[in-house]
């Protein structure tokens, strides 16, 4: 069996098996250079040259393409923790929790307050991968003391899943910012350019628009299957968390104005100058210090608790490129392509959806899209200009194959973190109420949109 096929195999065993995926990339990595007939080490001839490469060094050479995903990561954290620790977030939070809980009374009150909070909710999403990159860090500040609220509209929580997920899935794969520019431009563009396809010239928003919309039928859906009342119980944890909400002190008119100058610069940088999202978190995080929000004593341990909070998605995606890394060195891409063109002969819809197909394998393995595509573009792009895709088909085959499978893996970030807010009362079923209502209403819409997108493109 092919070195490649076999390494990505153990790679999702171990995955799926709760092995860290860390160590099941790394393992999986070993695994296929030694199948393919690498040395651990280079093997060098009399004059020191290298005659075959060892799994190690090119291990090692991979990793260093995550380095700068990683930091880039890591500044978007302290960044988030630096606008925690201003307190705007539980502030805005007290703000929506007072205004709605004199929403309800009547039920043409109680629509319109359903839909107000949904609304919010589905931009809090939206902007939290790009204008304030703070990621998943917004959930459990404002949806715990959302819940009373909740159980009072009978809001089917599947439905806030599924619009939480929805913001944080569709948002970084089809706008090319923020969380957005790491997954679009630094990790699927640039192992593409890798892989050996010319991107230039190419609209990442123009080849992504038909794969989002799907995402947008697939909330719509959602909205339909929820739409009926949903009963939950009233404990104490809700009345808490809501009375602690209401409690929380008036916006300080200065540390918003702050906070919003922080949040305008990490965005301008980013609109401004290519790659600089690590420049724009980094002056953001200036701002709250030059600006006595965050004294120099607390922003230390601020930093610290960025780094803590994005440090693992960043080690996985280091790992990921050292595993691709591994794959390219080990001269078994090119058969397996070769045996797949064989397979599928000229029929280039039923290579587009076994693509997609196996990208949504290895995502709810990983349960990291941007783990995934530096994985699976170095089968790909040889594959797809084999099969005569174009760039921009491509690009949507990589980059829906890459999203496939976030929403609805029970180790993505896209389902962890609406779990974590809305089971804060423990009504919540990570896998019943989250997993599998964002798998159905967005894996299934996303596969259909990605094979059109590569027929179409």
């Amino acid at each position: 069996m092919n070195a490649v096929v076999i390494a990505v195999i153990i790679m999702l065993v171990l995955s799926l098996s709760r092995v860290h995926v860390v160590l099941s990339l790394a393992v999986g990595a070993f695994v296929g250079g030694l199948v393919a007939g690498m040395p651990l080490e280079n093997v060098t001839n009399a004059a020191g040259d290298v005659v075959q490469q060892g799994i190690i060094p090119v291990f090692n050479e991979g990793l260093k393409g995550g380095a700068q995903i990683a930091l880039s990561y890591a500044m978007l954290g302290a960044f988030a923790m630096a606008i925690t620790h201003s307190g705007l977030p539980q502030q805005l939070a007290g703000v929506i929790i007072r205004k709605l809980n004199g929403g309800e009374g009547n039920a043409k009150g109680e629509g319109a307050v359903k839909w107000l909070l949904l609304a919010i909710i589905l931009c809090m999403g939206v902007m939290s991968q790009n204008v304030v990159p703070i990621h998943i860090a917004f959930i459990p500040m404002i949806i715990p003391p959302l819940l009373l609220v909740f159980n009072r509209l009978k809001l089917d929580r599947r439905l806030v899943a599924c619009v939480i997920t929805f913001g944080l899935v569709t948002t970084y794969m089809f706008l090319p910012y923020g969380f957005g520019a790491i997954f679009l431009n630094d990790i699927m563009l640039g192992n593409i350019r890798s892989a050996g396809m010319d991107t230039s010239g190419i609209n990442v928003m123009h080849a992504m628009a038909i794969p989002a919309l799907g995402m947008v039928s697939g909330l719509l859906l959602a909205f339909l299957h929820y739409r009926k009342p949903r009963t939950y119980q009233n404990n104490t944890t809700d009345t808490e968390d809501n009375r602690a909400a209401v409690q929380q002190q008036e916006p300080s008119t200065y540390r918003s104005l702050v906070a919003a100058v922080a949040i305008a610069v990490c965005f301008a940088i980013q609109l401004l100058y290519d790659g600089s999202l690590v420049l724009g978190a980094m002056l953001g995080f200036a701002v709250f210090m030059m600006l006595g929000v965050m004294n120099r004593s607390a922003a230390s341990d601020v930093f610290g608790e960025g780094i803590k909070m994005m440090a693992m998605v960043g080690f996985i995606m280091i790992a990921a490129q050292g595993f691709a890394a591994v794959m390219n060195a080990t001269g078994e891409i090119q058969p397996l392509v070769e045996r797949s063109m064989a397979l599928f002969g000229s029929n280039k819809g039923m290579a587009a959806f076994t693509m997609l197909f196996v990208g949504l394998l290895v995502t709810m393995g990983i349960g990291s899209s941007f783990s995934t595509l530096p994985i699976i573009t170095a089968i790909y792009v040889p594959l797809c200009i084999s099969l005569g895709f174009s760039p921009m088909a491509t690009v949507a085959i990589v980059g829906t194959a890459g999203a496939l499978g976030d929403a609805g893996s029970p180790a993505s970030d896209s389902t962890l973190g609406p779990t974590m807010g809305l089971n804060a009362d423990g009504q919540h079923d990570h896998i019943r109420d989250s997993v599998i209502p964002t798998f159905i209403h967005y894996n299934i819409p996303l596969m259909a949109a990605g094979w059109i997108a590569a027929m179409v493109l």
